[in-house]
């Protein structure tokens, strides 16, 4: 065999190796990150009982690749504008640069964004409340006793809207210590959040294991067709 075919084969140092290695592994975590799922922390009781604080979950993004979020989605979205306050959203606070930069390749769940659950979708009317004090959606009222929190009213605001096109109206399962659309309805979005700004839908939580599940739709939103 020639000298220089031999010389082509000979194996990479250890070091070389490992440093490929490392170099494919975070392009990949970048890539999974931008393209199919993400991890986050949950910052607030917003969303309880369904989530709650410090539970990590998994966002995926596939679903929207050719589509708008769905009435009954729990989706994450950027701040649309002050909606950031220290108790809906935010994160963990400063985690120092390892932390930071863990959390730009996808290796450390996210702060700074918001969960909340999609109500309602463009075009549609979303009222509260009802003679019988629930929720409605063109007319129709939600059933929420799977995932609004125990002993908590679907809203003490009242409120009668049409989502934009575009937009989205989102709340918290928690609706007593949610400031979420109805709570930014004087701001100059009206409390509608922007469907450009969302992250994904959340797939699950994964850690704590003792809180861990694969999230669904209510059937309420499915009844709505």
């Amino acid at each position: 065999m020639p000298r220089r075919l031999r010389a082509a084969r000979r194996p990479l140092p250890v070091w070389q190796e490992l440093a490929l290695l490392l170099a494919l592994a975070l392009v990949l975590s970048v890539v999974i990150k931008a393209l199919l799922v993400q991890a986050f922390y949950v910052p607030s009781a917003s969303m309880s009982d369904t989530l709650v604080p410090d539970d990590r979950i998994l966002v995926q993004k596939v679903s929207y690749w050719r589509g708008a979020p769905q009435r009954g989605d729990v989706v994450v979205f950027s701040d649309p504008g002050g909606w950031l306050d220290g108790r809906d959203g935010g994160g963990r606070g400063d985690g120092g640069p390892l932390v930071r930069a863990l959390e730009a390749v996808g290796l450390h769940p996210t702060g700074g964004h918001l969960v909340k659950r999609v109500i309602g979708v463009a075009g549609d009317e979303v009222r509260c409340c009802d003679a019988d004090g629930r929720m409605t959606v063109n007319g129709s009222p939600l059933s929420e006793g799977a995932y609004l929190r125990p002993g908590v009213r679907p809203s003490a605001v009242h409120f009668d809207v049409r989502v934009r096109p575009g937009d989205l109206w989102v709340q918290g399962d928690n609706r007593s210590d949610s400031a979420d659309s109805r709570f930014h309805l004087g701001d100059p979005g009206g409390g509608q959040v922007p469907v450009d700004d969302v992250v994904g839908k959340v797939l699950a939580v994964v850690w704590p294991l003792g809180h861990a599940t694969r999230l669904t739709t209510p059937a309420t939103f499915r009844s709505l067709g």
